[in-house]
């Protein structure tokens, strides 16, 4: 029986990003494209079509989110809880050091459309591929941004044949490694401002990242509105 080369794979899509292409690439919270130029990244936003506010996610793994996002104590505890201790994505929202080599390494106009007020989105903890794709990213100081591979909202692909043709079509690369792991939330990362602590995106793992903020942090996030996509799939989860 073969199994999926995530070394392998990863290898291929980063060498089609390095030349300023787009791969479509299979993370834990659904398929995502992703590019490592503003060229990329302009084709991605475009065919999405996207609203001018959104912003683009980071790829990144715990050293670059250590690295390059400045936190409290009580910011990094709660990343090493949610991420290290408990195991679960997170979408990071937190301020920057934008002299990071990483940073200093993107276009101006690709950092502007994936930075707001000095704060930067990093997806973290989304799978072995994610995993080995953010370590080629940090080591060639290369970075990788884009956002779901779909187009905007049509809701997150967590299989590569739900993906739009549009989407498929200006990608250089797709990575299929099948059904993605959290495909019941039907829902990408949550995203969480780790400054404000507002939940800036409900998401993939929402009520485990809550209870874990609830027991250990005494925080109480704000369920997801009545109608939400998670508060209709929450009585499907096991």
């Amino acid at each position: 029986m073969s199994k999926p080369d995530v070394a392998g794979d990863a290898q291929k899509a980063f060498d089609v990003m390095k030349k300023g292409g787009i791969a479509v690439m299979p993370m834990d919270v659904g398929y995502s494209a992703i590019g490592g130029s503003m060229a990329a990244l302009k084709k991605i936003f475009d065919t999405k079509q996207r609203t001018p506010s959104k912003l683009n996610a980071m790829l990144g793994d715990m050293k670059l989110h250590h690295e390059l996002h400045d936190l409290d104590q009580r910011g990094q505890e709660i990343v090493q809880a949610l991420v290290e201790d408990y195991d679960l994505p997170l979408g990071a929202i937190a301020p920057a050091h934008m002299d990071h080599p990483i940073i200093r390494n993107m276009e101006p106009e690709a950092l502007a459309r994936s930075s707001k007020t000095g704060t930067i989105l990093m997806l973290l903890n989304a799978g072995s591929f994610h995993a080995e794709i953010c370590r080629l990213s940090r080591e060639a100081s290369l970075p990788l941004f884009g956002s779901s591979a779909n187009v905007s909202l049509s809701g997150t692909k967590f299989v590569v044949s739900d993906i739009e043709p549009e989407i498929i079509d200006i990608a250089d690369i797709v990575i299929d490694h099948g059904l993605r792991k959290y495909h019941l939330y039907e829902a990408s990362s949550t995203l969480l401002d780790l400054m404000t602590l507002e939940v800036v995106r409900y998401g993939s793992c929402f009520e485990l990242i809550a209870d874990v903020l609830k027991r250990h942090f005494s925080i109480d996030l704000p369920p997801p509105p009545p109608g939400h996509i998670l508060d209709l799939v929450k009585h499907r989860l096991p």
